[in-house]
C-alpha cells in the first residue's frame, strides 16, 4: 500500500492506491503530521453482506465500470468512431513537488493525469487530464472525485435566476443521484458551480464543512451520489458532450476544494481569501477601490453629450472616481435590435467621437471606462452580414435579446475581436472594460470558454493596465475562471438593496468585497418597482465594492447629502474593508439579515444588520456577532441613529452613545439595535480598544477614520 497527503492551511486530503487508480482516504480538517496513512486507511475497509459482489469496488479519483464500479463512472469515453472504451486503469506513479501532487494511471493507449495543488489560501486545487495515443471522443471526465461523510445530511448548492442570483438550496441526502447540469455556457444563474457539504449542526458560525467549487465559466455539470452500499461521492466536470469533436488530450477546470471547522463562515474566508489573493490579478495592487459611476440606469442607449457631461460632473461631485459608459455608444445602437459586433464609435452620437467625454471625466479627477459585448452580434449588423458563418450554431436559431453567439473556438474570430478591442484601447485612455454576456448558447461547446479565455488572455497581456467586470446578464457568469482574468463581477441587474442585501450576503460564501460591485439606484428600483430611502440605498452598495447608478438629476438636495456621506465614509475605511472577511451572522429574526466585516488584524470591524421585512416580534432580537477575541474589549459606534423611526421611544444605548463590551458578551449574549422600519440597514463601527496581553490589560493602536 502506498499512501500521500497534501496539506493546506485548515485541511488535509490524503490518498492511497493498491495498484489501482488512487482513491481519497481523508478529505477534512488538517490531520495530525505524525498520522498513520495506512492505518486509517485499513480502519475504512468495509464488511461484505448478501447481495452484494465479493469485493467491494474501490471510491477511486475516477471511478470506473472495468473496475466494477456500478455507480456514475467519472470517465466515459469512445473511439473516434464512436466504439465505447472501457479502459481498466492501474496506477502507474506519483510525482511529488513542493506543494503539489501528480497521480499518473493508465491503460489502453491512455494516459489519466490526477493534480492537487494546496495553496497558502487554504483551498487544494484539484485538475484531472486525459491523454491518448489516437483521438477519441470524450463524453464526460470528473475533475478528482471526492467521498462525501455518510454522517451528513444535506447538500447545499445555490439556484436563482436575473434579479434574483444566488439563492441557497438546500437537498437532504437520500439514496440515488443529485444532478445539476448547466448547459447554458456559462457558469449561469440557475445553479453556479458550487456545492457545499455541512455536517449536521453546521450553521453560519459553528460547526464543520467541506465545500467544492468548479472553477469553470462554461457548461457545467455536478452528479453528488448515495450509493445503495451507503457511500457517497460528488463529482463535477464540465457539461457532458462539451467536447464536440475528438482529440488526444482533454482536461478539466480546477476543482477548489475547502474545509471548515467554524461553520460556513470558515469557509466563506477561506474562499475569499483564495479569490482576493491568489485567483485575481490586480492590474494595480495598490491602488485603492474606486467608486464608479454608471450612466446604464441613467440615460440607457440616449446618449447625449451634454447630458452626460452634465451627470459626470455631479457625480464627481458626489465622490466617484470612474465613469463607466454603458450600451449605446457603438454601431447605430438606438436599442438592443441592432450593432453588437460593430465596435466602432456611432459618429451620429459622437460626432467627435469618445474623446471630449473622456477629457472631461479626467478634467474631474475620474478615469472612464467602457461597456462591451464582444462575444456576441445581432442579426442586423454589419458584422453578421459579412460573417454568417462566424455565427455559433444554426442559421435558424431563436434570439436572446435579439442576439446571437459568435464562435469563440475558431482563432479568426478571436483575432478580429482582439484586433477591434485592442485598436479601442489603444485609441483611448481607458482603464476599464464592463464585459457583459446577455444570451446563453445555442449548444454545449468547452471549446467556447476556452476561446473566451484565450481572448482575454491576450488583451490583458497587452493592456494590463485595464481592468475588467464580469457581467453575464447580471451574475450569470461568476466563478474562479473568469476571475483568473477579470477583477470584478456584476453581482446581478437588480440594484434594488432589499434584493441585494440578500444576494450580497449568500455570495461572501465565495466572493470577497473587492471584486463584488454594487450600486445605488434610483429610489424606484428599475427591476422592482419599490421606493426605498436614500439611506438604505447606500448603505446596502457600501458593504461591497461601492458604486453609484441611477439620474443624478433627479437627486433631492437630502439624498445628494446622505450619498455624499455615505460615499465619504467608504472611501475613508475601503482600505481596510476591501481586505476584511465577511462573516455572516446566525440571525434570530428572518426579517433581518446581518453580517460582520473583520479587519485582516482583527482591529475593527463593522456590523451590518438589514431589516428587510417586518419582524414578527416587538422588538428587535439580540444579534450575536462572530470572529471576535473573547476577551478583550470592543467599542461601538452606530453610524446612522438618524435612521431610527417615530416609533423609536425608547433608550436603546447605541442611540446615545459609544457602548463598550467584551467580545465575550457580544458574541454570546449579543447586542440589542434599535427598533427599525424595513428598508433600514444599521452600521454599527467596532473598535478594539482593550486587549489581555501577557500582563493584562494594554490598550491596542486601532481606530476606525470617521468623517
Amino acid at each position: 500500500m502506498t499512501v500521500w497527503r497534501i496539506d493546506a492551511p485548515g485541511q488535509t486530503i490524503a490518498l492511497t492506491t493498491e495498484g489501482a487508480v488512487p482513491r481519497v482516504i481523508w478529505w477534512g480538517p488538517t490531520l495530525p503530521a505524525d498520522e498513520d496513512l495506512a492505518g486509517l486507511a485499513r480502519a475504512q475497509v468495509s464488511d461484505l453482506t448478501g447481495g452484494m459482489l465479493d469485493r467491494l469496488p474501490d471510491l477511486t479519483l475516477c471511478p470506473l465500470p472495468a473496475a466494477d464500479w456500478h455507480g456514475q463512472p467519472g470517465l466515459i469515453a469512445a473511439e473516434a468512431d464512436g466504439r465505447p472504451l472501457f479502459p481498466r486503469l492501474c496506477f502507474i506513479r506519483a510525482e511529488v513537488g513542493e506543494g503539489a501532487l501528480h497521480l499518473v494511471s493508465g491503460d489502453q493507449g491512455l494516459t489519466l493525469t490526477h493534480s492537487f495543488r494546496a495553496h497558502p489560501t487554504g483551498v487544494i486545487a484539484m485538475q484531472a487530464r486525459v491523454e491518448a495515443d489516437r483521438p477519441i471522443r470524450l463524453h464526460w471526465l470528473a475533475a478528482p472525485v471526492l467521498p462525501v461523510s455518510q454522517i451528513d445530511t444535506e447538500i447545499l448548492d445555490f439556484s436563482g435566476k436575473w434579479l434574483g442570483e444566488l439563492q441557497l438550496t438546500r437537498t437532504p441526502w437520500t439514496p440515488g443521484i443529485r444532478l445539476r447540469e448547466a448547459r447554458t455556457g456559462r457558469s449561469g444563474q440557475e445553479h453556479p458551480p458550487w456545492a457545499l457539504l455541512p455536517a449536521p449542526g453546521c450553521t453560519f458560525t459553528q460547526g464543520a464543512a467541506r465545500a467544492l467549487h468548479y472553477a469553470w465559466s462554461g457548461g457545467h455539470r455536478m452528479i453528488a451520489e448515495e450509493l445503495p452500499d451507503g457511500r457517497r461521492q460528488v463529482q463535477f466536470g464540465h457539461a457532458s458532450g462539451a467536447h464536440l469533436a475528438p482529440a488526444r488530450q482533454f482536461e478539466t477546470a480546477e476543482l477548489l476544494a475547502a474545509v471548515s471547522t467554524q461553520g460556513l463562515n470558515g469557509i466563506g474566508a477561506t474562499f475569499q481569501r483564495d479569490m482576493r489573493d491568489r485567483v485575481v490579478t490586480w492590474p494595480d495592487p495598490a491602488r485603492p477601490r474606486p467608486v464608479h459611476y454608471n450612466c446604464w440606469e441613467a440615460v440607457y442607449f440616449n446618449h447625449d453629450l451634454a447630458t452626460l457631461f452634465d451627470i459626470a460632473t455631479r457625480a464627481a461631485a458626489l465622490g466617484a472616481e470612474r465613469f463607466v459608459l454603458d450600451d449605446g455608444w457603438f454601431g447605430r445602437r438606438d436599442d438592443d435590435t441592432s450593432s453588437l459586433g460593430d465596435w466602432r464609435v456611432d459618429r451620429r452620437k459622437w460626432p467627435q467621437g469618445l474623446q471630449p467625454l473622456i477629457t472631461h471625466v479626467q478634467s474631474l479627477g475620474m478615469r472612464f471606462g467602457l461597456w462591451v459585448e464582444p462575444e456576441m452580434v445581432n442579426p442586423d449588423s454589419d458584422l453578421a452580414r459579412a460573417h454568417p458563418d462566424w455565427i455559433l450554431g444554426p442559421a435558424d436559431q431563436t434570439t436572446g435579446r435579439n442576439q446571437m453567439v459568435l464562435d469563440m473556438g475558431r482563432g479568426d474570430v478571436r483575432d478580429h475581436l482582439f484586433a477591434m478591442l485592442d485598436a479601442l484601447l489603444s485609441s483611448h485612455d481607458i482603464d476599464y472594460l464592463k464585459w457583459d454576456h446577455n444570451r446563453l448558447l445555442p449548444v454545449v461547446d468547452a471549446a467556447q470558454t476556452e476561446g473566451v479565455y484565450d481572448l482575454l488572455d491576450r488583451l490583458r497581456a497587452a493592456h494590463p493596465g485595464v481592468e475588467i467586470e464580469s457581467c453575464a446578464s447580471g451574475g450569470g457568469r461568476i466563478d474562479a475562471g473568469i476571475l483568473a482574468r477579470t477583477q470584478r463581477v456584476w453581482l446581478s441587474d437588480c440594484i434594488d438593496p432589499t434584493e441585494r442585501l440578500r444576494i450580497q450576503a449568500d455570495a461572501a460564501l465565495l466572493l470577497p468585497a473587492a471584486v463584488t460591485g454594487s450600486h445605488v439606484g434610483a429610489a424606484r428600483a428599475h427591476t422592482t418597482g419599490r421606493v426605498q430611502p436614500m439611506s438604505f440605498r447606500a448603505r446596502v452598495a457600501a458593504l461591497r465594492h461601492f458604486g453609484f447608478e441611477m439620474d443624478l438629476r433627479q437627486l433631492t438636495e437630502a439624498e445628494a447629502n446622505t450619498l455624499a456621506e455615505v460615499t465619504r465614509w467608504w472611501k475613508s475605511n475601503r482600505d481596510w474593508m476591501m481586505r476584511a472577511t465577511i462573516l455572516r451572522l446566525d440571525s434570530p429574526d428572518p426579517a433581518v439579515t446581518t453580517e460582520v466585516q473583520l479587519a485582516e488584524d482583527g482591529g475593527r470591524f463593522l456590523l451590518a444588520a438589514g431589516v428587510a421585512e417586518m419582524s414578527r416580534q416587538i422588538l428587535p432580537r439580540p444579534i450575536c456577532l462572530t470572529g471576535l477575541d473573547p476577551d478583550a474589549r470592543y467599542e461601538l459606534r452606530l453610524l446612522n441613529p438618524e435612521d431610527a423611526p417615530p416609533q423609536s421611544r425608547g433608550k436603546s444605548a447605541l442611540q446615545h452613545g459609544p457602548v463598550t463590551l467584551s467580545g465575550r458578551a457580544l458574541m454570546s449574549g449579543g447586542i440589542n439595535l434599535p427598533v427599525a422600519w424595513p428598508s433600514t440597514l444599521w452600521m454599527i463601527e467596532g473598535v478594539l480598544v482593550q486587549k489581555t496581553g501577557g500582563t493584562g490589560l494594554m490598550a491596542a493602536s486601532a481606530s476606525l477614520r470617521h468623517t
